[in-house]
């Protein structure tokens, strides 16, 4: 009894969101629409696009430089991720672990962006 509840209830929220789904893609496709054909004909003599059209270059762009990961864009959002991780273990790091790691950093990097001074 209980999983038919269960069911019924993620039964309710899936049709509830591709209503969701195809109001955000619509929007998104006539906001590319729009820009499109309001910047790019003139600047660099594009052609038009109709809805379509645009909608299939935002599923494109999606494909080439985004993904359809859940959570969104994970270029930005893992970076930001991956530099408060970082930032966790720095200020978990004692004076004499930070001038290990500055030492083999410099190691590693050559130190760099120093060498325009011994020129």
């Amino acid at each position: 009894m209980r999983n038919r509840k269960f069911n019924l209830n993620r039964g309710k929220k899936f049709i509830f969101f591709i209503p969701v789904v195809a109001l955000i893609a619509t929007a998104l496709g006539y906001i590319v629409m729009y820009l499109w054909n309001w910047i790019l004909p003139e600047v660099v003599h594009a052609g038009r696009l109709n809805f379509w059209q645009a909608l299939g270059l935002l599923v494109l762009c999606r494909i080439l430089f985004g993904n359809f990961k859940k959570g969104g864009h994970e270029g930005h959002n893992g970076f930001r991720e991956r530099a408060k991780n970082m930032r966790a273990k720095w200020d978990a790091m004692n004076d004499e672990e930070r001038t290990k790691f500055k030492e083999e950093y410099k190691r590693r990097c050559g130190g760099w962006g120093h060498h325009r001074n011994k020129e």
